[in-house]
């Protein structure tokens, strides 16, 4: 039986698992998913021992970047995006087992995007600076919107939360969360933008998925926004995920 799973930590909100063991049953594939849950990227060396039948994994946070030095080549996408969401295991010379970094953020993210765009959607907001916001820039920009970044701290070429005014609300039609803020079992919280200056013209979109809308949504929707969570996203990088494993 081929093994596949998911790296990241913490794992308690994984929809890969669920996901990829009832396409192995509906489709009679000799294949099982696990949740290898490491706080230490380190980790995953030793997994990898324990686990021979290992052919891919999935990478999410907070080992995106982190992982990249571990891994024996990155496609030239992950390279521009800067993080790594898929690894493909493949025998080298000698029967040396490869380890190849890919990322399929940036695919799922622009095919679920892409249909809610209209001529008025040219500048985004992206809250947070992790290894999903370097998908999501990239996906933007081949799009043809142009993004900046928000972040907590100060940083180069980044707005802070309170430099947020209603000019550039006004601006930046597209916000896109890509930080935890709001998962679950946080549901109470949410990314600190001025929402009363949302309208129906902006699309709040939220890598997060569970719980399915939250309170950044619920907010945006308060306001007449468009907004989106991440299932359909994560579902497009699984199938990305299966082609590139099995390619």
């Amino acid at each position: 039986m081929k093994k596949y799973g998911l790296i990241g930590f913490p794992l308690g909100h994984s929809f890969s698992k669920t996901f990829f063991n009832q396409k192995f049953q509906s489709e009679k594939i000799d294949a099982e998913y696990v949740n290898f849950e490491i706080e230490h990227v380190r980790d995953l060396k030793q997994i990898i021992r324990e686990n021979p039948d290992l052919c891919g994994l999935n990478v999410t946070i907070p080992h995106k970047i982190t992982v990249m030095p571990l891994l024996d080549s990155i496609s030239d996408n992950a390279k521009n995006i800067g993080a790594v969401n898929v690894i493909k295991f493949r025998k080298g010379s000698f029967g040396k087992l490869k380890l190849e970094g890919h990322n399929s953020d940036i695919i799922g993210f622009k095919q679920s995007l892409e249909p809610m765009l209209n001529e008025s959607h040219r500048k985004a907001l992206i809250l947070g600076t992790g290894g999903a916001s370097k998908a999501i820039y990239h996906g933007l920009k081949q799009l043809g919107i142009e993004a900046v970044f928000v972040s907590r701290t100060k940083k180069k070429e980044c707005f802070t939360y309170p430099e947020i005014t209603e000019e550039m609300m006004d601006e930046f039609t597209v916000i896109v969360n890509t930080t935890p803020v709001g998962m679950y079992p946080h549901v109470d919280e949410y990314p600190d933008i001025p929402y009363e200056y949302l309208t129906v013209n902006h699309i709040l979109y939220d890598l997060i998925y569970n719980p399915d809308e939250t309170l950044f949504m619920k907010k945006g929707k308060a306001q007449g926004a468009t907004v989106k969570n991440g299932l359909e996203m994560l579902l497009l990088q699984a199938f990305v995920s299966w082609e590139i494993w099995n390619r």
